[in-house]
């Protein structure tokens, strides 16, 4: 017994600790991987000092807005399983993403979020939880497929080599989204029928624990939908805000596409964890913004921001968070 209870000890005040250490460490050591960080880091440093430092404030404000917006969606989603308040939602969104920094395709964040529901309720909080991730991926095909098209429109003004094949791939790609977004769609807004077809296969075990998506109410995904929307104008209006700060002049209409398409690419290919996703952003914001305004520098510079703003700012407040939460209780 005094074992047991000397191994709770640790799992539950050692682990936020070396979990937020490591989570600093992490973070350094890919930004250093970078080959133009320094000059990029001394671009945000001068940012933070100018003329022009209230956009960078509020591209932080935005962050908030932004998981705000999330946590939201998550109090939303689990409301008839359990009554989560606000504020506790958004230390779970919080946790989520400290969680999703150490584990392949962000599963973390479902994880992290259960520490916050209460114990026999947690596995069904997942499939509850998957909505969320639904309708921000609905909303990403969506806009995807606007931003292909209006890129599509500008490649088709450019002196490009090998245009046609281009402008014939992006055709291809804006119909195969299209597809995946009405099939997502139906799903989306009919979830009892996953639930009928689960329970013709039998798979009791499983219809068990999804069971509670069935008695999620249309109006409640109708504004979790809307709220994804919301989310995802928030993400355009940080780019738009940093590319004009960094001196990369494009038009909202020429963020949108380049920002719409670059997510669309992000969700299609996966990163092991958030800590590799700072090298994907560059690297598609490289291929797809160059092609609107040339300047690598500027664009790792919006994108180390975003990455640290939107995504390493919130893992650390997680990981703090943890802190708090006894992780282990029996």
């Amino acid at each position: 017994m005094t074992i047991n209870k000397n191994i709770k000890i640790i799992l539950n005040y050692v682990v936020g600790p070396l979990v937020f250490l490591f989570l600093f460490y992490s973070i350094y050591k890919q930004i250093h991987k970078e080959e133009d960080w320094q000059e990029s880091w001394s671009q945000i440093r001068s940012a933070l000092v100018g003329p022009q430092q209230w956009k960078i404030w509020i591209v932080i404000l935005l962050m908030t807005v932004n998981w705000g917006l999330e946590a939201k969606k998550w109090q939303l989603s689990i409301r008839e399983l359990q009554h989560i308040s606000f504020l506790k939602a958004v230390g779970a969104t919080f946790s989520g993403i400290t969680i999703a920094s150490f584990t392949p395709y962000r599963v973390g964040e479902y994880m992290g979020r259960m520490l916050y529901v209460e114990e026999g309720k947690r596995v069904r909080s997942i499939s509850l939880t998957i909505i969320c991730s639904m309708a921000q991926f609905l909303v990403t095909m969506i806009a995807g497929a606007i931003g292909l098209m209006y890129f599509k429109k500008f490649v088709s003004t450019q002196a490009l080599d090998g245009k046609d094949s281009l402008l014939a791939g992006m055709t291809i790609v804006m119909i195969v989204v299209l597809v995946i977004a009405v099939c997502v769609l139906f799903f989306y807004f009919r979830l009892s029928s996953l639930v009928r077809i689960l329970e013709k296969l039998k798979w009791h075990k499983i219809l068990t624990q999804i069971k509670v998506v069935d008695e999620v109410k249309l109006t409640i995904l109708f504004n979790i939908l809307s709220l994804s929307f919301a989310r995802y104008v928030v993400f355009i209006l940080q780019y738009y805000l940093l590319f004009s700060l960094f001196g990369v002049s494009l038009t909202l209409g020429e963020t949108f596409a380049g920002i719409s398409t670059m997510f669309l690419v992000m969700t299609v290919i996966p990163s092991f964890t958030f800590l590799t996703d700072l090298g994907i952003r560059w690297e598609m914001g490289i291929e797809i913004i160059h092609v609107f305004k040339p300047n690598a520098t500027a664009i790792f510079a919006v994108s180390l921001g975003i990455w640290l703003i939107n995504l390493v700012i919130p893992a650390l407040i997680g990981s703090l968070l943890i802190l708090r939460i006894k992780l282990f209780r029996s």
